[in-house]
């Protein structure tokens, strides 16, 4: 890893998770998966998250997806495991299993089946912060319907139970006042399609979901988005353009589904999902298609 990059920084693949005929996990795949988004130039990977379906796995299942990317991951690529929870103690329980495994980080919904107010949130925060393993808060109100406002995560920064926050709202005003109220706190950016706006906004990480597909060409996304060259910006500019129908498939309901499908017609492993994530829509396996083979009619890898 660099000497520069902290664990939490850079891209980190919201990794999809293979599965067999049956639903059983091919954690064999999900290997070789780590093992390639590595090879391709990948930071780190996020296993458990919601593009990693964790909601449908058993403990068991959940907690062998961590030590899997991590025997798996070479030297210098970075675990940032997925903890969201139903409440701060069973989210405690496993960001206690990560970081005994070996994950560099954790990144942590609030809770996702409560309306929690603030303090109910801070203290969800407080009990995972006992840890000892940095916390990337994930904002993510359209699910979990509790929404880590600008003056909330200033709160959960300040209060030392964060170092980072993956923004998911999409708007991108947000960055800005984050960055006004905590400069320190680090802003990974949360939607495929507001990388650009996200990187010129100041983002240092990117928890992306179709680098799965396309490792090589969406690292090259990154760098040219964030590294303030405006040489660089107006390259970003160009490959962010036409391949912005592709990435906005990362915030649509079927997210899961049609980042598996991109990687199946990528020649990769995606494959199915369990339920209750079912087929596609004959419409939207069309539009996915054509998207996902324009770009790879574009050269993207």
């Amino acid at each position: 890893m660099s000497q520069t990059r902290k664990p939490w920084q850079g891209v980190h693949v919201a990794s999809s998770l293979q599965f067999n005929e049956d639903f059983s996990i091919d954690y064999d795949a999900f290997a070789e998966h780590v093992a390639f988004l590595a090879a391709n130039g990948c930071d780190g990977i996020a296993p458990n998250g919601s593009l990693g379906e964790y909601q449908a796995l058993s403990e068991e299942e959940r907690a062998r997806v961590i030590t899997t990317a991590i025997d798996a991951a070479p030297d210098g690529f970075t675990v940032m495991a997925g903890i969201g929870s139903y409440g701060g103690l069973q989210a405690r329980h496993w960001a206690n299993q990560a970081a005994e495994a070996g994950a560099s980080s954790v990144m942590l919904l609030p809770p996702n089946i409560y309306r929690a107010n603030d303090d109910e949130v801070v203290e969800h925060y407080r009990l995972v912060a006992e840890v000892g393993i940095p916390v990337v808060a994930y904002n993510n109100p359209i699910d979990t319907k509790v929404d880590l406002t600008p003056k909330l995560i200033a709160r959960l920064f300040e209060a030392g139970y964060i170092v980072g926050v993956k923004e998911f709202t999409g708007d991108v005003r947000r960055a800005y006042e984050i960055s006004e109220l905590v400069p320190e706190l680090d802003l990974l950016i949360g939607t495929d399609d507001s990388v650009l706006e996200m990187g010129v906004a100041g983002a240092v990480g990117w928890v992306s979901g179709y680098t799965n597909a396309f490792p090589q060409t969406m690292m090259e996304l990154y760098r040219l988005s964030t590294s303030g060259d405006l040489n660089d910006l107006e390259k970003a500019k160009s490959l962010y353009r036409e391949s912005h129908s592709l990435l906005r498939w990362d915030t649509k309901t079927e997210f899961v589904q049609a980042i598996k499908l991109s990687m199946d017609l990528a020649g990769l492993k995606g494959g199915t999902c369990r339920p209750p994530r079912g087929p596609l829509s004959a419409e939207y396996h069309a539009a996915i298609t054509a998207d996902t083979e324009a770009a790879l009619a574009r050269g993207y890898k």
